[in-house]
């Protein structure tokens, strides 16, 4: 199984005070018992360390280094990935979905990618689905 992780659910993870922390929690543990594989972007790094430098601090960017980056394969996002993921935004037309999130998107759909990890509702929205978060109620 490969999971596309997505800032939302990253940062959960990371921050015991978040809301979403205990599922997050409950859902890594589920990759790892089930050895998936977690494919996040560039970009989802990037902006995964903007919130937690801004919100947490940077020892929170240490644990994230240190910790989960490793176990993430990344996709580094180039001019034709970015282009793609403009088009899109532009195609969807909506202030809420983000670049970031058509970057995830595109990556997910040219890898037959449909599970993400994540909380963000805009994946249901585009036809993938939230993994295992059913598993877990």
């Amino acid at each position: 199984m490969i999971v596309l992780a997505d800032t939302s659910g990253l940062f959960a993870l990371l921050v015991k005070n978040d809301h979403m922390h205990v599922r997050a929690k409950l859902n890594f543990q589920y990759f790892s018992e089930h050895r998936a594989q977690l494919l996040t972007s560039s970009f989802v790094l990037i902006e995964t360390i903007a919130l937690l430098q801004r919100r947490v601090g940077l020892a929170a960017i240490h644990d994230f280094q240190s910790k989960i980056i490793p176990l993430l394969e990344i996709i580094w996002v180039y001019n034709d990935l970015y282009t793609k993921a403009v088009q899109r935004l532009f195609i969807l037309n909506r202030r809420g979905i983000s670049l970031v999130d058509c970057i995830s998107f595109e990556i997910m759909e040219s890898r037959g990618i449909t599970q993400a990890f994540t909380f963000d509702e805009h994946f249901l929205e585009i036809g993938f689905t939230l993994a295992p978060f059913h598993d877990l109620d």
